[in-house]
């Protein structure tokens, strides 16, 4: 047990250079290369631009990790992490954003107590912090949709999983980006009127995805926040995907209150997002989730019992937490609009 206790504080100490690492074959594109085929150490150096021993150290590191293996040759391939990060482009987008996040953390108390200097998450992601988020400027905003849509295609397919849209006629999605959600719902159900509400800058980029996808004719889109305008009514489901936990109790009050105001009696309210208290995953809601939205200035991972409650305050009832493939990435819960 002594020895297990160990390798598992190692593992906490040493964390942050295993990320590093990560970043680094992220960076230098190591993966789309090793999927070529088996190389030496030798082969990839000037691939990598970087010396020899410097690419046999960063191999031998990656192998360690699961990222890479070492074929009887000496030479080297893909691993089974690195293979799997490779078919999700989302995930290496987040590994190179989370610069931004270590930079933060590099005084985890100065983070907790509000006294950064210069807070780079709270830049990134200026709309948390914003006392008017309509205003904000395409500029303000290329950056964090652009990561948010990279990373929404499996999330997408998990909430769609767990909770089939075949009973529903129109959705609204919420906070819904560049379209990234909604396009994966009309293409799974054709019937399906759609919706998106988001700020006016976003709505620019998410109405140009959704003509890309063939939607256009489908889709209307709305622009405005969520916290000072009406949303737009005649749905009978509302999405609100990975939205909620970026904001304060009160704020997260207030959305629901506006979701309830937009849904008939008996409409659907859909909520995704990762939570705390996730068994077998409570690392990342509660420790990842916890300190990145800290970072970022604004929102907390919720149990699904807070997120109950805050539902019932809103006006909702009947409230179902489902079963995804994934609960880390995401958690799945329905509440009816109270008749």
């Amino acid at each position: 047990m002594a020895r297990r206790q160990v390798r598992a504080l190692f593992d906490l100490v040493a964390g942050f250079v295993y990320a590093q690492i990560l970043s680094a074959c992220v960076e230098l594109d190591l993966f789309e290369k090793l999927a070529q085929g088996p190389q030496s150490a030798a082969d990839l150096a000037p691939r990598l631009a970087l010396a020899e021993p410097a690419a046999d150290r960063l191999l031998k590191a990656a192998a360690a990790l699961d990222l890479c293996q070492v074929l009887p040759d000496g030479r080297y391939t893909l691993g089974s992490l690195g293979a799997a990060l490779r078919g999700n482009p989302g995930v290496a987008a987040m590994i190179r954003h989370h610069a931004l996040l270590y930079a933060d953390l590099t005084d985890p108390l100065a983070m907790l107590r509000g006294e950064l200097a210069n807070p780079r998450l709270q830049q990134f992601w200026a709309y948390a912090r914003s006392a008017n988020p309509a205003a904000s400027a395409p500029d303000q905003v290329g950056d964090y949709s652009a990561l948010m849509a990279a990373s929404q295609a499996m999330v997408a397919g998990e909430v769609l999983d767990a909770y089939p849209l075949s009973r529903h006629r129109r959705l609204l999605d919420v906070g819904g980006g560049e379209g990234v959600f909604l396009t994966a719902a009309g293409l799974r159900h054709p019937h399906l009127a759609l919706t998106l509400f988001d700020l006016p800058a976003v709505t620019e980029r998410a109405r140009r995805k959704l003509a890309e996808a063939g939607l256009a004719g489908r889709a209307s889109i709305v622009a405005g926040s969520f916290f000072d305008d009406d949303l737009p009514r005649g749905a009978d489901i509302v999405a609100l995907v990975r939205v909620l936990h970026d904001h304060d109790d009160g704020a997260a009050l207030t959305i629901l209150r506006h979701v309830r105001a937009a849904l008939d009696a008996g409409g659907v309210l859909l909520l995704a997002e990762p939570m705390a208290g996730t068994k077998g995953a409570r690392p990342a809601g509660d420790a990842y989730f916890g300190f990145y939205l800290a970072a970022m200035g604004s929102g907390r991972p919720r149990t699904v019992a807070e997120q109950t409650a805050l539902l019932h305050q809103a006006g909702f009832d009947h409230v179902r937490l489902l079963s995804t493939h994934t609960p880390l990435i995401v958690r799945v819960m329905t509440a009816r609009a109270k008749l």
